[in-house]
């Protein structure tokens, strides 16, 4: 996939009368150039994820959940780009689960949507009234609210012909949901850059899987996207994950390269090295030295 043609999306400032105009104009443009760079970064980094794990193929029909969040805003944006000069044809649908929060601006997406010209729908279910009655008291209401809502678009994938439901998990949400996992889940699961669902309907692909969350923030705040906060779970204090971000955050700023490293780590897994029964063979490890001492005989005897 080739870079586009790179922007600035926000219009140069006429310095021209100013005594300084040589300076803004140089900041200007090394501005310029760093959003460049940043945007072929994301680039890069999603067309490798797309193209590592086979998440889009010809004529897929891929659904972009939208939040009103900055990684949403910049999976759907990067999509795009990379859609005008994709080696196959594809389709993209933003559809946002509009949750009947108190208070969400409905109109701020479909204006956005309207303005860049991509074909999108607006589901509408009142998860929020159900999360609040079943959640009891103090408790967070993440893990309803999840299920309600992967269910809801789910669903709605099967209704408008979508063959791809593209979420926007970044790097650290992929290393957040590790630890969470481990420390609280008794797991050593993630979330995957492509999964098919347990039922086997859909598949669900996360384009943003090599992308670092601060050049996602970066590109969001140069777009300028209306970005739309959660009141449901953002508000929420001592969230597991909160802790585990900040945990994450703190080795990163003490060890750079080290969320890096554990990335890397999730993508080259050694079954024999860990302790699960059912993903490697540790009963049959004797049958296996026998017929390798075998082998090793058989070549030995051989003329």
């Amino acid at each position: 996939m080739q870079d586009a043609v790179m922007f600035d999306p926000r219009p140069a400032e006429d310095t021209t009368s100013e005594p300084s105009a040589d300076g803004a104009e140089r900041r200007a443009a090394k501005a310029r150039r760093e959003f460049n760079k940043l945007q072929k970064r994301l680039r890069r980094q999603v067309g490798n994820a797309i193209i590592d794990y086979d998440m889009i193929r010809e004529g897929d029909k891929v659904m972009v959940c939208l939040s009103g969040g900055k990684d949403s805003y910049t999976m759907l944006e990067i999509l795009r780009s990379l859609q005008r000069n994709a080696p196959v044809d594809f389709s993209l649908v933003a559809v946002n689960l509009d949750q009947k929060q108190p208070g969400f601006p409905e109109h701020v997406l479909p204006a956005y949507l309207d303005g860049i010209g991509v074909d999108y729908h607006i589901l509408e279910r009142d998860t929020y009234s159900v999360v609040k009655e079943k959640t009891p008291e103090g408790k967070t209401t993440c893990a309803l609210c999840s299920r309600l809502r992967r269910g809801s678009l789910y669903g709605y994938a099967e209704e408008i012909g979508a063959t791809k439901i593209a979420l926007g998990h970044h790097r650290e949400d992929i290393l957040e949901t590790l630890f969470l996992n481990l420390f609280f889940g008794g797991s050593l699961k993630s979330m995957p850059p492509k999964l098919l669902s347990d039922d086997g309907k859909n598949i669900v692909i996360r384009p943003l899987a090599y992308c670092r969350e601060a050049d996602i923030a970066e590109f969001s705040r140069r777009m300028d996207f209306p970005i739309i906060p959660c009141n449901l779970c953002g508000s929420q204090p001592n969230l597991q994950r909160q802790v585990v971000k900040e945990m994450l955050a703190e080795w990163e700023a003490r060890h750079p390269g080290r969320l890096e490293s554990m990335f890397k780590a999730v993508t080259n897994v050694a079954p024999s090295q860990l302790a699960d029964r059912e993903l490697f063979d540790f009963a049959g490890l004797e049958d296996r030295q026998a017929k390798m001492q075998a082998d090793r005989i058989e070549l030995h005897n051989e003329p």
